[in-house]
């Protein structure tokens, strides 16, 4: 007998299955992500969605304070500098604020972080100012 026919056949090569490896890899990533997006902190300031009427621009609700394009500010209509708010929104509660539309993101999320704004409640009042036909 020769050496070749007591030797076992060689078992056919099998390509190896990836697929529950990549079902691991996306279950953990899901998990990771599901934790991560938990351990966030929330913003500290709240945030009301705004509802819509149509008020004449008298009938804004008071006290509102208008920061328009230019940097000026206005509380019921009287001038105030940033350096005066501290002072004036003292006595508050809930301030509407009135923000120009053009003015960026950044320029809201600074003003309200403001520590003169910490214990106010902020209402955003937006004008919608369609024309009629």
């Amino acid at each position: 007998m020769a050496l070749r026919d007591r030797l076992p056949l060689p078992r056919p090569k099998r390509e190896p299955d990836y697929s529950l490896t990549i079902v691991n890899i996306v279950l953990l990533l899901i998990f990771f992500f599901l934790v991560a997006g938990q351990m966030t902190t929330a913003p500290s300031i709240p945030v009301q969605l705004s509802e819509t009427a149509r008020l004449p621009i008298e009938a804004l609700p008071k006290p509102i304070l208008i920061w328009e394009a230019d940097d000026a500010i206005t509380l019921d209509q009287v001038p105030v500098t940033p350096a005066d708010l501290p002072e004036v929104l003292k006595d508050l509660t809930i301030l509407h604020l009135f923000i120009d539309r053009d003015e960026p993101a950044d320029a809201l999320l600074t003003l309200l972080t403001n520590d003169a704004f910490a214990h106010l409640e902020i209402r955003l009042v937006t004008i919608n100012q369609r024309t009629t036909p």
